[in-house]
């Protein structure tokens, strides 16, 4: 298990900080992230929190997965670790010839 935890469904209200003091009851959260989108300033509806100790984390799991935080019934599971996003050809600063 990782320290590491994803927390969906969110309420657009919910901030780092409700989040941080939200799951701070179950040990010491070492980081709590809600997910902005970059062109609107509005949070995605998910986060991350992550904790100093496994096992705290664990239990976070366990005791807030479905849990109602802001009117959301919460969605917590392990943070998988990030796709590695593939090169795209062509385009802007692609190596390809121009074609003018």
């Amino acid at each position: 298990m990782g320290r590491k935890l994803y927390v969906g469904n969110l309420s657009f209200d919910t901030t780092d900080q409700i989040l941080q003091d939200t799951f701070s009851a179950y040990g010491e959260v070492t980081s709590a992230i809600v997910i902005m989108d970059r062109e609107s300033g509005r949070s995605k509806g998910f986060g991350f929190v992550e904790f100093a100790q496994d096992a705290d984390a664990k239990k976070a799991m366990e005791e807030m997965n479905g849990k109602e935080v802001d009117g959301r019934s919460l969605k917590v599971d392990e943070a998988k670790e990030p796709r590695k996003r593939e090169q795209r050809s062509g385009g802007y600063g692609s190596d390809r010839g121009s074609r003018y």
